[in-house]
Formats: structure tokens, sequence, C-alpha cells
């Protein structure tokens, strides 16, 4: 029995998996692309997912962070069983807010924001129990140019931007030759009127 518990000991270590336990919470409602409340031994709590930030839609509208936030509600709505786990070096942040992976039907949602370009790896204050598998899904997001990792070209904003700045410029230039013009005509009648 003691050689059994060694190789599994072994096993958990070799492999870079962690065993922290899993709470079982309900949704209470989605606030955006990384972060929900949770109810949480009966009571409301905001979680803060860890390892990653979602790009903004609350007070700050960021590129994709409707994509972001739509997703991470859609799949907490429909979810049969959500689960939280801690990392044992952290629990809250500085708004007092939990930390914690989720997990949704057995699924770390960290990872498929990461995977489907909507959410970014950040704030590794630890030894984190998933980030390795999370910057190897962010590398492969970049690479096919997921969601917030697409050229900024892409971007219909983009061309509408570029365009109303050349056409800014065709204005300024414009008007600099018509008041050229009308100068030039004042100087030819004050010089009419001289000869």
């Amino acid at each position: 029995m003691r050689k059994l518990i060694c190789i599994c000991c072994l096993l958990m270590m070799t492999t870079n998996i962690q065993a922290n336990d899993q709470e079982t919470v309900s949704l209470s409602r989605c606030i955006d692309g990384d972060t929900a409340a949770f109810l949480v031994n009966g009571k409301e709590e905001k979680v803060r997912f860890l390892a990653i930030n979602a790009p903004e839609y609350t007070k700050k509208k960021e590129r994709y962070g409707k994509e972001s936030s739509a997703y991470v509600c859609d799949k907490l709505e429909a979810a049969e069983a959500i689960s939280l786990e801690y990392e044992p070096s952290n629990k809250r942040d500085k708004y007092d807010r939990l930390l914690a992976w989720v997990f949704v039907d057995g699924e770390l949602l960290q990872e498929e924001l990461v995977e489907e370009g909507l959410a970014e790896v950040k704030y590794i204050y630890g030894d984190y129990a998933y980030t390795d598998m999370l910057y190897e899904k962010e590398a492969v997001a970049k690479k096919q140019k997921l969601n917030m990792w697409s050229d900024e070209e892409d971007d219909p904003w983009y061309y509408i931007t570029i365009a109303g700045i050349i056409v800014l410029m065709i204005l300024v230039v414009l008007f600099k030759q018509k008041g050229k013009k009308r100068s030039l005509n004042r100087l030819s009648k004050e010089l009419k009127k001289r000869i």
C-alpha cells in the first residue's frame, strides 16, 4: 500500500497535476469575460478567473470584449455543473474577489477562453496549476490569429479610421488652397487700384 501511495505521488509530481480541492457553486450573475458572481456556501461572491485577462466590455469597450463576455455568460448559463478550484498561494485579490479556476461541466473555462483567443494569460503571481497549458493554448491562438490576436488591419474600424483621416487631410488642403485664392484675389485688386 505504501508503495502504491508513493507511486501515485510520483506520478502526480511528474505530470504536474495538482490535486486542489474543487467546490461546487451556482451562477448568480454574469459580469464579463473574466469575472462572474457565484453563490458560494449560500453567499454571493464575485470571482475573478485566475491567470487570464479578457478584453473589457463593462465600463470600457475593447475589441472582442463583447464576444468574450457573451462566451462566458453562455457557458455559465448553460452549465449543468460549475465548480471552483483555488490556489493555495492566494485566494482573494485586492478587491476582495475570490480568485479561482472555473470548471464548467468538467472543462476549465480559462482554457477555453485562451484557446478561442478571447483572453490572454496574465497576472501570474505564483506556481499555478494550469499556467503551462494556458501558455501553450495562447501560443496556438496567436499563431492562428484568433479573435483578439487577429491583425489590426482585419478590423473594419481600422479602414474607417484611415479613410476618415484621408478625407480630413484633403479638406484641410482644399481650405488652405481656397484661402490662398482669396488672398491672391485681394492682392490683385489692391495692385490694380494702385496702378
